[in-house]
């Protein structure tokens, strides 16, 4: 997966996440996928439904050692 930005959110209680999520995400052009690490447990369904909510794809989320990471691809 070709990455364009790398966001790391981890330690951000919500709803951090979606904020930085969101100003990240104007720093990409559409097409483009931003990578989002988190370690707070809301992030996963906030994410998941902001990226519908925003015209964005949600292509892939995973969780590694207590780390939920998720790749959105701009709209």
């Amino acid at each position: 997966m070709n990455v364009t930005k790398v966001l790391d959110a981890k330690g951000l209680a919500c709803p951090m996440p979606i904020v930085k999520t969101k100003k990240a995400m104007k720093e990409v052009e559409t097409g483009e996928t931003l990578e989002i690490h988190a370690t707070d447990q809301g992030a996963k369904s906030d994410l998941t439904a902001w990226a519908k909510s925003s015209g964005h794809e949600l292509l892939q989320h995973d969780e590694e050692d207590g780390v939920f990471k998720f790749w959105i691809q701009k709209g």
